[in-house]
């Protein structure tokens, strides 16, 4: 099977080696058709402390590193302003 990658923005650093990130996806509304956004926050494992906030990244699934972490960083596709 294969690991899923995930797309997103940085939005907290939650440790040493954690991050938060912020994947939206727009999707149609079932009744009233327009585009709504829909989030979700994964926990990625940044092994070199390299992502800031703001960053847009890359992650893939991994095993499970925690209860709640099973991504990590891939690549920083684009770093952020702040």
């Amino acid at each position: 099977m294969p690991k899923r990658q995930i797309t997103g923005t940085v939005i907290k650093i939650a440790g040493e080696k954690t991050a938060t990130m912020v994947v939206e996806r727009k999707v149609i509304h079932p009744r009233y058709h327009k585009t709504v956004k829909r989030f979700k926050k994964y926990l990625i494992h940044d092994e070199k402390g390299q992502a800031k906030v703001g960053d847009i990244v890359s992650a893939i699934e991994c095993r499970p590193l925690s209860k709640t972490k099973s991504f990590r960083l891939l690549e920083i596709l684009k770093v952020g302003e702040e």
